[in-house]
């Protein structure tokens, strides 16, 4: 499974990748406003950073309007890839867009149907949402089993981006099923070295070790 980043903070972005652990990252406007950065800047650095796609979000709801901004991010930097929600609209951008030869993240994909239009309409990602499906009591992990069945039915090459990831837990259940990407905030993914019994081992080598008043330096 390949990590992207949702993050647009440069600092943890930079972290992460020092360790390898870095293959992408996603922005949108919401993590934008965060960075407190302008967009162009911002993502510019990012893209400068990191190898793999750098997701950088448009916000028009036209088509014609759409393209048009997809286009000037492109212009970034050759490893963006425009971010148009899962609207008609952002269907018809996602055809141009990638018809062009950009790549394209289809965002905020809530159901499998949903999913089967972007894998048509050429998405490079699609990135079903799955904690906000699980904020209204749906099961966002049975999204992911949906598509992956339905794209590995037809050979469809739309990677399946497992986005609004709130835990550790969803990485790994998402792993299971068969997600391409997890795209997660840097504290969830660091949180995945975490686990109490590691903690607890250490703690009981680190005391008998004191005990036997040996250094290795």
């Amino acid at each position: 499974m390949k990590f992207f980043v949702d993050t647009a903070d440069v600092a943890a972005i930079r972290e992460l990748n020092d360790l390898g652990m870095v293959d992408g990252v996603t922005t949108n406007p919401s993590l934008i406003l965060k960075s407190g950065r302008d967009i162009r800047e911002v993502t510019q650095e990012i893209c400068e950073m990191i190898e793999g796609p750098v997701s950088a979000e448009v916000v028009a709801t036209e088509a014609p309007a759409m393209i048009e901004e997809g286009r000037k991010l492109a212009q970034i930097a050759p490893n963006i890839a425009v971010k148009v929600p899962l609207t008609w609209d952002g269907l018809k951008a996602c055809k141009a867009l990638t018809g062009e030869g950009h790549m394209v993240n289809v965002t905020l994909c809530f159901s499998a149907a949903q999913a089967l239009l972007a894998a048509k309409a050429g998405a490079t990602f699609i990135s079903p949402f799955i904690g906000r499906l699980d904020d209204i009591n749906l099961d966002g992990m049975e999204l992911i089993a949906d598509i992956r069945t339905i794209y590995d039915n037809y050979g469809f090459g739309t990677e399946i981006l497992a986005a609004s990831i709130r835990s550790v837990n969803h990485v790994t259940t998402a792993a299971k099923i068969g997600a391409d990407i997890a795209t997660a905030p840097p504290e969830v993914l660091k949180k995945m070295a975490a686990h109490p019994l590691t903690d607890k081992g250490l703690a009981t080598f680190l005391q008998d070790w004191e005990k036997t008043g040996q250094k290795i330096v």
